[in-house]
């Protein structure tokens, strides 16, 4: 059957950086044709000409009273927009949330600027505010128009930041730069249609783009990964008419050793998930296209590494397949052999990502690849989202010190996650009477179950699991999250690597002991 696609559209994400953040002064900020005034929920108004003669009260009669996210449009010779504070920026977290808020209702504005010394006077360091306004202003901006026949967003060509201590704030901007061209690769692979971006496609793209940015590009094809022994990954391709892919991605420091640290970044890439025999209903459908976004976070993190210095080694896995229903797909009560010859007993043909995630891992294990700690990174479990709603990512981890730098670098991005317990009393639910395990456990505590089937092939090595599935989108414009996909992963990823450091390694092999 022949399917006619748009032949202009690339889904080959654009890497280029349209936004000019300028270091300015405060002069240049009010001067400006568009800027930012942010205002507390209590206490003086700020100094600002488009204030004279504003009260509280007059602008609580107008509808604005500093809460967060709040914002007031006051026209002049030049447009100030009021935002909303609450009881004022304290956090990067705070500052991202703000500038987002102000870039949305300056949505028709290709030129901004802000006055951060205020914001560094309240305690924030001048690399830290010029780094979250920026992400808060480029993230909040990002749209998916690439398919449209007439895009309606502006792009935002300049931001003036006014930043006392310009290097500083220059090396904030810096960073930031990386970190939301991460976010928005990621954000743009997953909002691709499947038919434009299958696995082979997205295996292309990691090749092309790679080595651009001192990545080792290595793509393994079907009979590669028959070679390989890779029966999770086949298995759930077994459905599909489009081939899968493996993609090892590699980044190696300067100078970097033997000893030098090395992490292992695992991503599930299910293009597109029907759930197979076990097909989902279809409002759990529409956003299956989102399913690669482990795989997409990784890929764009990684693009990064060089710019960012990283020291450390970082070996990325893309497991990539859709997960189709037809007459070849795998039925119920088939048994798949995972790299190393574990085999698992298909239960649910939906709980399809732990499948590809156990080859990956299993790879990422062998003494040849080695590293000093995985991290995993999945839309994986239903469960998750029923536990955390829509706005935290669930951890779950074999060793407290990878928790811990995955929880730092979650507070650096606000990309906000909350650790489950790895509990093995459940192990023995996944027990199977003719395999070593199944796929699937019982009906409760599903995202902790899914995570006890990953810790079944990390052996000894320090090990920890992002189940992102409630983080994947967001269903309309969200302060700097935009509507669709959202990217989550990407920028955590992209600065748990930059501060990783190797952790004590475990005494003994992480496994569940199913009886």
């Amino acid at each position: 059957m022949s399917v006619v696609i748009d032949p202009s559209f690339d889904p080959v994400p654009s890497l280029a950086q349209t936004t000019n953040v300028v270091i300015g002064s405060v002069a240049d900020v009010e001067t400006a044709a568009v800027r930012a005034c942010f205002i507390a929920a209590e206490g003086d108004l700020p100094s600002c000409d488009h204030l004279a003669g504003q009260t509280r009260d007059s602008l609580a009669a107008a509808g604005f009273t500093g809460k967060p996210g709040q914002t007031l449009r006051l026209p002049g010779e030049t447009l100030c927009v009021l935002v909303g504070t609450g009881e004022g920026i304290k956090t990067a977290a705070k500052l991202r949330d703000a500038v987002a808020s102000f870039t949305r209702a300056a949505s028709e504005s290709a030129v901004l600027a802000i006055d951060l010394t205020g914001v560094v006077a309240g305690g924030l360091s001048a690399h830290d505010a010029a780094l979250a306004a920026t992400e808060g202003a480029l993230l909040a901006r990002y749209r998916f128009e690439q398919l449209k026949g007439e895009a309606k967003n502006v792009a935002l060509e300049t931001l003036t930041l006014a930043v006392e201590d310009a290097a500083a704030a220059q090396q904030g901007v810096d960073r930031a730069l990386v970190l939301t061209r991460a976010a928005a690769v990621s954000r743009d692979l997953g909002n691709t249609p499947p038919r434009h971006l299958t696995a082979e496609k997205f295996a292309e793209i990691a090749a092309k783009l790679g080595p651009e940015y001192g990545l080792e590009v290595e793509v393994f094809d079907r009979d590669a990964l028959i070679e390989l022994g890779t029966g999770g990954l086949l298995g759930v391709n077994a459905g599909s008419v489009d081939e899968p892919r493996m993609v090892k991605l590699r980044y190696t420091p300067e100078g970097a050793t033997a000893d030098t640290a090395h992490l292992a970044l695992v991503g599930k890439g299910i293009m597109f998930d029907s759930g197979g025999i076990s097909l989902k209903p279809a409002n759990s459908m529409g956003s299956m296209k989102l399913d690669m976004m482990g795989a997409g976070a990784v890929f764009a993190a990684m693009l990064g590494l060089r710019e960012l210095g990283v020291k450390s080694k970082v070996t990325g896995w893309l497991m990539c397949t859709d997960n189709m229903l037809s007459g070849t797909a795998t039925k119920i009560g088939d048994v798949l052999t995972i790299r190393g010859g574990k085999t698992v007993e298909v239960k649910n043909s939906d709980a399809e990502g732990r499948i590809v995630m156990a080859d990956g891992l299993a790879l990422a294990t062998e003494e040849e690849h080695r590293p000093d700690a995985i991290v995993d990174i999945a839309t994986l479990t239903g469960n998750a989202m029923a536990a955390l709603g829509l706005s935290t990512a669930a951890t779950l981890a074999n060793n407290d010190e990878v928790a811990a730098q995955l929880a730092a670098a979650a507070e650096l991005t606000d990309e906000r996650v909350w650790p489950l317990p790895l509990d093995h009393r459940y192990a023995d639910q996944m027990k199977s009477n003719v395999a070593d395990l199944s796929n699937i456990g019982g009906p409760y505590g599903g995202a902790i179950l899914a995570a006890l089937f990953l810790n079944e092939f990390v052996g000894d090595i320090p090990w920890g699991h992002l189940d992102i599935a409630p983080t994947m989108e967001v269903a309309s414009d969200d302060l700097w999250r935009s509507t669709g996909s959202t990217g989550f992963g990407a920028r955590l990823l992209t600065e748990f690597a930059a501060q990783f450091t190797a952790p004590a390694p475990a005494a003994g092999p992480q496994r569940s002991e199913m009886k």
